[in-house]
């Protein structure tokens, strides 16, 4: 489908790189941005399919792009952001999760390797999914409380919602694992069940199994 986008990144070639590969790729991009407070302007006025947000923005090159992304997300609720960035910043990715509203994804520069396989996170992400990098859920974990609400589910259920967190489908977890479908599908509604989610849209509480996995 076709996608507005809004492209915040303060390296204008990669910027200018990213605008011309989602216009090649049938996206619209409606604002490309090089620091946080563009962003957020950006996002209130167009209200996008999805943003890509790096960072590292100016003034400091710490943490703006991920504080201008919290920000948007207030200002317009459910905006969906992708992080695309060479660093992991954990508190502001927690507090990117921490409405559970999912849409978010955070992907490392340096481990994108195929176009499509980016293009297709994105697309993820704006359809409301939840899409990380196995090093940002690593990193992520490390955080995990003492009261852990994953203590009831077996190992291989712990494995398949790691692998969920990835923003990974059911098919795709089954290929990785090399079970059935059926299989994976048994896994992920004792995994529901075992978070006591009840029953409701499937991508909803999908996102809310991930989210718990990831905020504990």
């Amino acid at each position: 489908m076709n996608m507005r986008v809004v492209v915040a990144d303060d390296a204008v070639l990669l910027r200018e790189g990213l605008v011309r590969l989602l216009t090649e790729s049938g996206h619209t991009v409606v604002a490309a941005v090089g620091d946080g407070p563009s962003l957020v302007a950006a996002v209130v006025e167009h209200r996008p399919d999805v943003a890509i947000v790096d960072v590292r923005m100016p003034p400091s090159h710490t943490d703006e792009g991920l504080r201008a992304a919290v920000e948007a997300r207030r200002q317009v609720p459910g905006t969906p952001i992708l992080v695309l960035s060479q660093y992991v910043e954990v508190s502001y990715a927690d507090d990117l999760l921490a409405d559970r509203a999912g849409a978010v994804g955070y992907l490392l520069k340096d481990r994108v390797s195929d176009v499509a396989d980016f293009l297709d996170g994105m697309r993820r992400v704006a359809s409301g999914a939840t899409v990380l990098d196995p090093e940002v859920v690593g990193q992520l974990l490390v955080r995990r409380r003492r009261d852990d609400p994953l203590r009831s589910l077996t190992p291989r259920e712990r494995e398949v919602l790691g692998l969920m967190a990835e923003g990974r489908s059911n098919t795709a977890i089954a290929r990785k694992l090399v079970v059935t479908d059926g299989a994976v599908e048994k896994h992920v509604k004792n995994i529901f069940t075992k978070l006591d989610l009840p029953p409701d849209d499937e991508q909803h509480r999908r996102v809310l199994a991930v989210l718990t996995y990831l905020q504990t």
